[in-house]
């Protein structure tokens, strides 16, 4: 009878073993087999694109700069010791590198096909799978998944621990589908900010990226140099990345970037300065384009220029063709892209006969002047998250006639001006960006 009873209770044992897990892992995971009672921790196992980074065999720029903290293995997400999401080449040798055990991790979820050699999943831990589309899975730990639908071939994963906070995760190239607003803000979103940034975007037109969330950018490809070109690109999504075997702290006061309210995006032709500007809203919902140059009949060269601008903008912004700026920022409103600030100062030397030398100094000098004072005191005062675009002719050859001389001139003062005001100033340079005030 004691046999019959022993053998009952086996099974029970087991599946208490499976819980709580070995009694000689620390205190704050004893309760949960893997888990830390009170918050989530996630260690970011890697934080590359799927082919790594530096990609092998590959001589570009970026994979040549991309040694020590600038390396990443493909993406791989340990949330408290239990769940792991996603699994990368050797991810048992990267768990031990930050300090981590796979011993405690009850559930390997996928979230998008894994291209190449199959990755071997460790002796221990379970065959990994996939939570169907609008699915939740409960854990015993205590965390909760949900599958999240998205517009390329991938399942994202809403993580809701123990404690009630709650974390993203997007595979790479991918976006959200069919979003409904959540109650809150999620404490922490990790996607492909770089390729993906219209994800963030959509993220943030219903509310599921708040001005606390953690935007933390995973799948790092060698698709932007690593160091300060892509802590700047982050930072202008209000997103950041961390080394490869950093442990977070999911709902954890993190220091977000601020967004800059006021820029102003300098260079000459073909530099890239309108790409610049393009890059710094495209996370952003509900942008306007406000483009000064308007149409021009017949101009075909000119209608190419226009329809390669409108071709890389997200289908989310809207355009205005207007030169008239000083009402659009004194009202509230989504935020500005305004190119160019140069077009726009032709049309106001046009309105006052600036190209006249007898207009010009019977006060057509003394009306410029007045309404660039009215555009930078606008600026000055504005709400709205603004990001202008300008030419930099300075430093061109001087132009042979004196209207010309005029013209380079009154840009030169607009733009000093207009920087004036702005928190952010770049200069862009056969494609580079450099940062001139921030």
């Amino acid at each position: 009878m004691v046999r019959l009873l022993e053998q009952s209770l086996e099974p029970v044992r087991r599946m208490i073993r499976w819980i709580i897990g070995d009694s000689a892992r620390s205190g704050a995971q004893e309760a949960w087999g893997g888990a830390k009672i009170g918050s989530v921790e996630l260690t970011l196992l890697g934080t590359g694109a799927p082919a790594g980074l530096p990609r092998p065999d590959c001589p570009c720029a970026a994979c040549a700069l991309a040694a020590g903290p600038y390396a990443r293995a493909a993406t791989s997400l340990l949330v408290d010791g239990s769940l792991l999401l996603d699994l990368m080449p050797g991810v048992a040798f990267a768990a031990a590198r930050a300090g981590r055990s796979l011993g405690g991790v009850r559930q390997v979820l996928l979230s998008h096909p894994h291209d190449g050699p199959a990755v071997e999943v460790p002796a221990g831990l379970p065959q990994p799978g996939r939570v169907p589309d609008g699915r939740e899975l409960a854990l015993l730990t205590g965390h909760r998944v949900r599958a999240t639908a998205l517009d390329a071939p991938g399942t994202g994963y809403a993580v809701t621990g123990p404690d009630g906070q709650r974390l993203l995760y997007l595979p790479p190239g991918t976006a959200p589908a069919g979003l409904e607003e959540p109650a809150e803000p999620y404490a922490m979103v990790l996607l492909d900010v770089v390729g993906r940034p219209d994800a963030l975007a959509r993220l943030r037109a219903v509310g599921a990226v708040g001005a606390t969330t953690d935007v933390i950018a995973v799948h790092l490809d060698h698709d932007v140099p690593p160091g300060a070109e892509e802590r700047r690109r982050l930072a202008a999504a209000g997103a950041r990345a961390v080394p490869d075997g950093t442990t977070l702290e999911v709902g954890a006061y993190e220091d977000v970037p601020d967004l800059p309210r006021r820029t102003l995006v300098l260079g000459g032709a073909r530099s890239g300065k309108s790409v610049e500007a393009e890059r710094r809203l495209e996370s952003l919902p509900r942008v306007l384009y406000v483009a000064t140059g308007g149409s021009r009949n017949g101009d075909t060269e000119w209608a190419a220029r226009v329809s390669a601008h409108q071709e890389r903008r997200p289908g989310s912004w809207r355009t205005v063709e207007t030169c008239d700026l000083v009402p659009l920022l004194g009202v509230d409103g989504p935020p500005l892209l305004v190119d160019c600030l140069s077009l726009w100062l032709t049309d106001a030397m046009d309105s006052v006969g600036a190209w006249d030398d007898a207009q010009w100094a019977d006060g057509g000098e003394r009306a410029l002047r007045e309404r660039v004072r009215e555009l930078t005191d606008a600026v000055r005062a504005t709400r709205r998250t603004v990001v202008a675009v300008s030419n930099e002719v300075g430093s061109g050859i001087v132009p042979a006639t004196a209207s010309g001389r005029r013209y380079r001139d009154e840009l030169g003062r607009l733009n000093a001006a207009f920087a004036q005001e702005c928190e952010q100033v770049l200069l862009a340079v056969a494609g580079q960006t450099l940062v001139l005030r921030e």
